[in-house]
């Protein structure tokens, strides 16, 4: 056998005697502790282990009950033991759940682990505790006591009660964020349409989520007697930044068609303006169409001259019940170069007709009936719209709302929608 100081062995110890004296212990703490380990009792074990132990009978009746949970609770072993039962412990609430699920499912399963349950202490204080219940059989198989660990969840309670207030406390705030930027986005649209004589307009614009303030915007405003301005835009990016160029955008282009209304001169203003503000490592760009409504007193109708900016083009519905794009070709986006291209078009809304603008949110949804999520695409809006010709402002952005419902969650920006009709004479719509 090889001496205590043999540090090179790694045998263990002879059953019931101490390790070996490790370098830099004290002479005589490994054998003390080791000492105690083997006096401590079994009894000793049971009575202040860290967690509650009791035994009853089968009608609950508390046979056995260790120091332990008599502390936790302030009783004796004499209160309780052979004149109280375990629900008698606890609260009504936990009375009622262990009489009718956890005392069935015991008698039932022979053994119930890990229930969520609440002692009453003699303070009028609660305990919460997880219990684990089994039930001890004889050799016969009949069941004679039931066992019980009780483990202290307080601390467990007190986290889960920590983290249902920081969750509330989250829900709040998230609420609080998406008033805030449903107010934040309102601000950004026009309240009303204007009114303009000899036209029906109608807008609609569409959230895609409301955690975060999307970039489109549009109005209908007076310049001069007789000349009435039009925009809709769609700014790069989300949140924060992408308003600040909306708000941006839109009092710009507002204040330079009052210097000089003519849509190029106006867009090549906001180019001036954004390209200057957002030059830097954040560059901020916008599509944009700009137009000018007048009416033509000699034809009837409506002249209306369009500029565009990289914007999806219009879509123009005709009386006659034709359809198409009216395009502004080559047209660049807004705020990226010093001097980009501005493309324009002018065309003659007569009665009956309808002229759509939309931004690219509509045409890049995903369908949620196609199984390929394919984006919807300027042709199938372009087919959509044919159905729909001739019809009225109203009916045209109320038939867009509900396309945009068809596609649930496959919508991923904002969308905007303006329509300004010529509205048929009474005489020809009572025909």
């Amino acid at each position: 056998m090889r001496g205590t100081g043999d540090s090179g062995s790694g045998d263990r110890p002879p059953p019931g005697r101490p390790p070996a004296k490790q370098p830099g212990e004290q002479p005589g703490d490994d054998h003390a502790a080791f000492s105690a380990l083997l006096e401590d009792s079994v009894e000793d074990l049971y009575e202040h282990a860290p967690c509650g132990y009791l035994s009853t009978l089968l009608d609950g009746t508390i046979a056995k009950i260790n120091r332990t949970l008599l502390d936790w609770l302030g009783y004796d072993h004499g209160d309780l033991v052979g004149r109280r039962t375990f629900s008698d412990l606890l609260t009504v609430g936990g009375r009622l759940h262990h009489e009718t699920h956890f005392g069935p499912l015991l008698h039932l399963q022979g053994e119930v682990s890990g229930v969520a349950l609440e002692l009453k202490a003699t303070d009028g204080s609660r305990l919460p505790v997880l219990v684990t219940s089994t039930v001890k059989s004889g050799d016969d198989g009949r069941p004679l006591l039931i066992r019980t660990t009780v483990f202290d969840a307080r601390d467990r309670r007190a986290y889960e009660t920590e983290l249902l207030r920081a969750r509330q406390q989250a829900d709040r705030e998230r609420e609080e964020l998406t008033r805030l930027n449903v107010t934040l986005q309102q601000t950004l649209l026009p309240p009303t349409l204007v009114n303009v004589p000899g036209l029906d307009v109608a807008a609609y614009y569409h959230i895609a989520s409301t955690d975060k303030v999307g970039g489109d915007f549009y109005d209908l405003f007076p310049l001069s007697a007789g000349t009435w301005g039009l925009f809709l835009g769609d700014v790069c990016g989300k949140g924060a930044a992408a308003a600040a160029v909306t708000s941006l955008a839109r009092y710009t282009l507002r204040a330079a068609a009052v210097y000089d209304p003519d849509p190029a001169a106006v867009l090549s203003n906001l180019n001036t303006v954004l390209n200057h503000e957002y030059n830097g490592d954040d560059p901020r760009f916008c599509t944009v169409i700009f137009g000018l409504l007048t009416p033509d007193g000699a034809h009837g109708g409506f002249r209306v001259t369009l500029s565009g900016g990289g914007h999806p083009p219009a879509l123009l519905l005709r009386a006659d019940g034709s359809a198409d794009q009216l395009p502004t070709p080559g047209g660049q986006l807004i705020g990226v170069l010093p001097d980009p291209h501005i493309a324009t078009v002018t065309v003659h809304l007569e009665a009956g007709d309808t002229l759509l603008l939309h931004t690219d949110g509509l045409t890049e949804a995903r369908q949620a009936r196609n199984s390929n999520g394919d984006r919807y695409g300027d042709e199938a809006l372009l087919d959509f719209v044919r159905a729909l010709a001739p019809t009225t402002a109203s009916d045209a952005v109320a038939a867009i709302r509900d396309l945009l419902d068809t596609f649930g969650t496959g919508i991923d920006d904002d969308t905007a929608v303006l329509a300004i009709n010529v509205p048929r004479p009474t005489s020809e719509e009572q025909q």
